[in-house]
């Protein structure tokens, strides 16, 4: 594998760092939109037409940001073939937060226990859904720093996604991804071109860590995507332009620059909506654009707007969603899968889509792209970067192994259990109740008191373990000092058999890490008042 290099090896400046393996987990169990708007009693078609999406995934109470982490990571290692001993940094990006002080990425150093690694970097990373990306920044700047050893880095995002009832529920979803990173790499960060925009702004926040809702501003949280994918456009096209007058080409950047295009997906309609914007922003900042023929035809009337006067003008959404059609249609709509089967989930929904590209293609047609990458996260904080695809799709290559990899995504989307909205119902009103359960008394979902003291008490999920994919690990129990306890799912299914088990504690409490005691894993495993959800 490409990545890992020994010390006496190592030069001034890695070549082509970037992602070198992915591995993505979901739940095993969804429920259908269009069921569910049956359900809450709204006009049919407005989660799946007006938000265009067609099912959401959702964790039971025997899952949280611990758990999906420790599953992806391990999935990722066993299915490439690596030693825990490889990494030097491991970094978390995540808004779901179940404890104010430990980070997640000490739990997951349990799975480096057999190994006797614990010279691995890195800790949690956290701004709404931009905190994967942040993390992947930081990995990808320890390689190319005098502090790397050689070592691969290891970045994890993952989320659960839930929202109380009402126009924002739909927008909902659970996941995680790992993402293996090292030099010559099959998906390389081009240096030098990332856009970023930040700025203060409260359009979803979550103040109540009672509670795994946020608070959200619909309207102001969709006007913050699009001006930030405004902003993040304009300084990366100025980059590029830059970079290519310095090598003697006065070439306009435009969309026909990117080969393919990611986005944050809260929902697929703002994804096809925001792709639309950026041909906006081509055609306001072009000098002398043809609207006789070709893709800016008959746009003229909207030469003179003002992209801050438009984020909910319907002509200009509708006429620039026309123009673009053909398009997004190439360059993006294949990168939905993973948000329309599973919904939005924060911090990995970008790097979802990015894994629905490659599934969605084979080696050869994706080599040599450009692919632009726009990541946002509530609060806010945004990047456009772009990855460049290496050459080399011949068989064996890493790029034919990565998309080896994800091409089972529809097969194991397909293989997840639907359940009925009902029971989805029931599931986020047990999550709502037990939330804290771990932290407190049983008897209440919040705080009970004795007098003025604060009562402790255990918590055993009530959700079936058979319900989990094949791998998957599961929170066992939260103790009366708040520790929580996992085990893994075995892989041939028989639930007779003792599941292996983690603590979220201490390295003396408890056992040997199951890291080096489970078997490989096999391939097949596993509107405009919805919210930015990020």
């Amino acid at each position: 594998m490409p990545g890992s290099a020994p010390s006496s090896c190592l030069g001034p400046w890695p070549k082509d760092v970037g992602i070198v393996a992915m591995e993505l987990y979901f739940p095993s169990q969804y429920v259908d939109q269009a069921e569910l708007e049956q359900l809450d009693g709204v006009s049919a078609g407005k989660y799946t037409v007006g938000l265009g999406q067609a099912r959401m995934g959702f964790c039971s109470d025997r899952e949280d940001i611990n758990s999906l982490c420790l599953t992806v990571v391990q999935r990722l290692m066993e299915r490439n073939g690596l030693s825990y001993d490889s990494v030097g940094r491991l970094e978390v990006g995540t808004e779901t937060i179940i404890d104010k002080s430990k980070s997640v990425k000490t739990v997951l150093m349990q799975l480096f226990e057999d190994s006797g690694n614990t010279d691995v970097e890195g800790i949690d990373t956290t701004n709404a859904c931009y905190g994967g990306t942040a993390a992947l920044f930081n990995a990808v700047n320890w390689v190319e720093s005098s502090s790397w050893d050689g070592r691969y880095a290891v970045v994890v995002a993952g989320d659960i996604a839930v929202y109380a009832t009402g126009g924002a529920r739909p927008t909902g979803g659970a996941g995680a991804v790992a993402m293996l990173i090292g030099p010559n790499a099959p998906l390389a960060f081009e240096r030098g071109l990332r856009g970023t925009h930040m700025q203060h702004a409260y359009d979803f926040y979550k103040p109540d860590l009672m509670s795994e809702y946020p608070v959200v501003d619909g309207k102001l949280s969709i006007e913050c995507y699009l001006s930030a994918l405004d902003r993040c456009y304009t300084v990366y096209r100025n980059k590029i332009h830059a970079q290519w007058q310095r090598e003697g080409s006065e070439k306009r950047f435009s969309l026909d620059d990117f080969g393919h295009l990611v986005f944050h997906s809260p929902y697929c309609k703002l994804v096809q909506k925001s792709f639309a914007r950026l041909m906006l922003n081509d055609f306001l900042t072009h000098p002398s654009p043809n609207t006789e023929t070709g893709p800016f035809a008959g746009l003229d009337a909207f030469r003179d707007v003002r992209p801050e006067e438009t984020y909910f003008d319907r002509d200009v959404e509708k006429a620039f969603m026309k123009a673009s059609a053909d398009l997004f249609e190439r360059k993006t709509k294949p990168s939905l899968l993973i948000s329309n089967q599973n919904g939005n989930m924060y911090t990995p929904s970008v790097y979802g889509c990015l894994a629905s590209l490659f599934a969605e293609h084979t080696s050869s047609e994706l080599a040599g792209q450009r692919i632009g990458v726009f990541s946002y996260g509530s609060g806010f904080a945004a990047t456009l970067y772009s990855l460049r695809v290496t050459q080399d799709h011949t068989p064996g290559s890493v790029l034919e192994k990565l998309v080896s990899s994800l091409s089972d995504l529809k097969v194991r989307l397909d293989s997840r259990q639907k359940v009925s909205p009902a029971v989805f119902s029931e599931n986020m009103k047990l999550r709502e109740d037990t939330h804290h359960l771990g932290s407190w008394s049983s008897t209440t979902p919040h705080i009970e008191r004795s007098g003025c003291t604060p009562v402790c008490a255990s918590y055993v999920p009530r959700c079936p373990v058979e319900d989990l994919f094949p791998g998957t690990w599961y929170l066992t129990r939260i103790d009366d000092k708040h520790r929580r306890e996992y085990g893994r799912r075995p892989l041939n299914q028989d639930l007779s058999s003792e599941p292996e088990v983690v603590r979220s504690s201490t390295a003396t409490e408890h056992g040997p890490s199951p890291a080096k005691k489970i078997p490989r894993i096999p391939a097949a495993a596993g509107g405009p008042q919805a919210a930015v959800g990020n």
